[in-house]
């Protein structure tokens, strides 16, 4: 299964994609960030995030998409730039087809590390690890979005042990 995490944001948005091979088998296939400057207009960054994404997608071919659901409970300017990112980065999965599911980075946090209130630098160490990694993933978003690949990867293997086990009461 080759999954696409995403990180959203308007300035970096993260990705990673990764091969699942079930249990806690993954593979790194690519991951990096997508990046607008500070000094275009709004909506020239989200045209360069939906035209990247696109390429993104056509170039890896995920069968499905994992990204961050958004929470804010403050700058509302600012929640909103990013939802309206995260639309433009949902769109050409949608327009293909490809599934996408949601977690919150305390689902993350949770997955990765086996406790919510994980600090950024300890999933980012885990993540290392897991994937046999010689150095952290960077930036912090791209890191992000490889961490929220796997969280989707860990959730299909235990969606598919629960249904083996459906089978078998």
């Amino acid at each position: 299964m080759r999954i696409l995490g995403i990180d959203p944001g308007y300035a970096i948005v993260g990705y990673g994609v990764l091969d699942y091979g079930g249990g806690d088998r993954f593979s790194v296939v690519g991951f990096g960030a997508v990046t607008t400057a500070h000094d275009l207009d709004f909506c020239t960054r989200l045209k360069i995030i939906y035209e990247d994404i696109t390429e993104i997608i056509e170039t890896y071919q995920p069968q499905e998409m994992a990204i961050e659901k958004l929470f804010f409970n403050s700058n509302e300017k600012t929640a909103i730039d990013v939802a309206q990112a995260r639309g433009v980065t949902l769109i050409p999965a949608i327009t293909r087809n490809i599934p996408i599911y949601e977690y919150t980075p305390l689902q993350v946090k949770s997955s990765i590390c086996g406790y919510g209130r994980a600090e950024k630098n300890q999933v980012q160490e885990m993540v290392r690890n897991m994937l046999r990694l010689k150095k952290i993933i960077r930036p912090d978003d791209t890191a992000d979005a490889v961490a929220i690949a796997i969280t989707h990867g860990l959730s299909l293997g235990r969606r598919r042990l629960e249904r083996a086990n459906d089978l078998d009461h």
